[in-house]
């Protein structure tokens, strides 16, 4: 039984550690990378859809349940502090809160340990561009956050 269950936490572990790996995506048609270039302009299905979507008033109470659950489950198990949240928790809070507010995005966000949440992929005009950086800010644990994403037409 002790064997059991060892292999069982150890697999489970394991898969956890996997999962981590992807990086949180807006959409679909977002880079993999989002430290790279943006390849090509999103096409206008791929742009309607998304914006379809992400407008539609279920999804952004869903997005900002989300954000609101993420909080109080950090505020419960780490006493408010954001010091030890993971790197997928806060990668996925920061993906939610930009698809709410950045709807014709197609954004990649990457957060590591210390706080830095890199933003890559495009987004449509100069406000979307400018208003990345203050919307991951007020997600709890994001210390900076670096802006690699392109505006494209």
């Amino acid at each position: 039984m002790k064997k059991l269950t060892s292999f069982l936490i150890s697999s489970l572990l394991v898969f956890s550690a996997a999962a981590c790996e992807n990086n949180a995506k807006t959409s679909s048609a977002a880079p993999d990378n989002p430290s790279a270039a943006p390849s090509e302009t999103p096409n206008a299905q791929a742009t309607q859809t998304a914006l379809k979507d992400s407008q539609s008033d279920l999804r952004r109470k869903q997005l900002n349940e989300d954000i609101r659950a993420n909080e109080q489950r950090n505020n419960t198990l780490n006493d408010g502090a954001a010091s030890n949240r993971s790197e997928g928790a806060l990668a996925s809070e920061v993906r939610s809160k930009l698809e709410a507010n950045i709807p014709k995005g197609h954004l990649v966000i990457k957060a590591a340990k210390d706080g830095t949440v890199t933003v890559g992929g495009t987004v449509t005009n100069q406000n979307e561009l400018g208003k990345i950086e203050p919307l991951a800010k007020q997600i709890k644990g994001v210390k900076s956050v670096v802006n690699n994403a392109k505006v494209v037409k």
